[in-house]
């Protein structure tokens, strides 16, 4: 069962979003970036209030710097497709399990990111989960 709507369309949109922003971390990472994905249109809450739908969480200005390169633009293969399911019916892991936000920076990990406290690094990528009561949506069960 989905904990978001999705269409074949939406999961090939996450899938090529996956593969743009993940690639290099393999397939646990590009899991990581869909539940970050999925997380942000559940929790409905901070930056990301009114995303209801794959396309709106995608598209949504200044999010994901893939979908301003050109590597974004490549199709999804089966392998990201899969990702994006699993992440479409709830898979959830850490670091990623509850976070808004992650991002690769040069070097370490700076403790906080849109005032976010840290919660783990996987290869490249540092997440960042939110506190407080106004994103608790993103902590609930399916």
């Amino acid at each position: 069962m989905a904990v978001v709507r999705a269409r074949e369309s939406d999961i090939n949109l996450l899938a090529r979003l996956l593969r743009a922003e993940g690639e290099g971390e393999g397939n646990q990472g590009m899991l990581m970036i869909g539940n970050v994905g999925i997380n942000r249109i559940r929790a409905n809450c901070s930056d990301f209030k009114g995303l209801k739908t794959i396309p709106q969480m995608v598209y949504q200005p200044h999010a994901f710097e893939a979908t301003t390169k050109g590597y974004f633009y490549q199709r999804a293969r089966e392998n990201e497709k899969q990702l994006a399911r699993r992440a479409v019916k709830g898979a959830r892991i850490w670091p990623s399990k509850y976070s808004l936000w992650y991002f690769r920076p040069s070097g370490d990990c700076p403790p906080t990111w849109y005032n976010q406290p840290l919660v783990g690094r996987f290869k490249l990528h540092c997440f960042y989960e939110p506190t407080g009561k106004e994103c608790e949506n993103v902590y609930n069960t399916f």
